[in-house]
């Protein structure tokens, strides 16, 4: 137990992302994990085991190794955007060979069986194994990518793109597919479609990406106006709202298409609600203990205009 907790606090800071260094040591004993070519019956294993080099920092890790959600199981060892080099492989695996570039995402394992799971919906399943803080098939718990070694399924780990650097492209593996997938699903994705970003932080700024190169307009909405020339001049956006600002809420009402709300602060959403159109769409992407929906109708209704009161309550943080 000692041994794991040293070797969690033993990483060094590089790049966009984390580049971590295990003190050293047999490899049986880096942070618990192993690589098994054969199951006790003897059947052949799809185990996948990577050299880390690089893992994004998610604002869930924070929320975890705070144990903020309540269901932490320490030592901790967080990271779930990791990219790697295979170094050794199961008998069974056949994805991806020793030498291959990868990566490793919020998921490990399923049960494989259920619906969702034979659908390609694994996410979606009952018995979900996540990448680190979750219980795993054979009792053990999972160790995420702030370490140096790391083995997974093959089946939850994918081809790294040559041509993506991956220091810059780790953060793509939980925030890139937060984002995308629900502007996706949701429909926001159509060029000329007018779409409100919440929060320009991890989630909020590769939203804003993704939103123009699917050529959508696109209206970041913070609490803070020191990212507005972030907003604009760096990542393109067309517009900005200071969330805390009533009369530019005001006058924003009823312009938007859909909304992607990436912040994980308590915050309430009536007042983004008011800005969308008619079958406007609220998708809400933010890791939260729960929404805030009973406030006024209009901004600054109570007072006249304004600074809204309930803004105040809490600074609802970028993602």
């Amino acid at each position: 137990m000692e041994r794991r907790e040293r070797a969690a606090k033993n990483f060094l800071l590089d790049s966009s992302s984390i580049r971590l260094r295990h003190s050293g040591g047999p490899r049986e004993t880096r942070l618990g994990f192993s690589l098994h070519s054969s199951s006790p019956d003897g059947r052949p294993e799809p185990d996948v085991q990577l050299k880390v080099l690089y893992c994004g920092i998610c604002h869930s890790d924070l929320h975890l190794a705070k144990n903020d959600l309540g269901f932490s199981i320490y030592p901790l060892v967080p990271g779930h955007e990791i990219v790697g080099v295979v170094t050794e492989v199961g008998s069974k695996v056949r994805k991806v060979k020793v030498g291959d570039k990868v990566g490793v995402g919020c998921m490990v394992g399923s049960c494989r069986k259920c619906d969702q799971c034979v659908k390609n919906l694994e996410n979606y399943c009952p018995k979900p194994v996540f990448t680190y803080n979750s219980i795993d098939s054979d009792g053990t718990v999972t160790y995420g990518g702030y370490s140096d070694i790391m083995v997974a399924d093959e089946h939850f780990i994918i081809r790294w793109p040559e041509t993506l650097p991956l220091d810059r492209g780790s953060p793509l593996l939980c925030a890139g597919t937060t984002t995308y997938s629900a502007l996706r699903y949701y429909g926001l994705d159509k060029p000329g479609l007018h779409v409100g970003v919440v929060g320009l932080g991890g989630l909020g700024h590769v939203a804003v990406k993704f939103l123009k190169a699917f050529g959508a307009k696109v209206t970041v909405i913070s609490t803070s106006a020191a990212k507005k020339k972030d907003a604009i001049e760096t990542l393109g956006a067309d517009g900005f709202l200071v969330s805390r600002a009533a009369e530019e809420m005001n006058a924003a009402a009823g312009t938007l298409d859909g909304i992607i709300d990436t912040v994980s602060a308590v915050h309430p959403i009536q007042p983004l609600i008011s800005l969308l159109k008619p079958h406007g769409k609220m998708v809400v992407v933010g890791v939260r203990r729960s929404l805030s929906c009973g406030v006024p109708d209009r901004v600054g209704a109570e007072d006249g205009g304004g600074e809204p009161d309930w803004w105040a309550e809490r600074d609802a943080g970028d993602d």
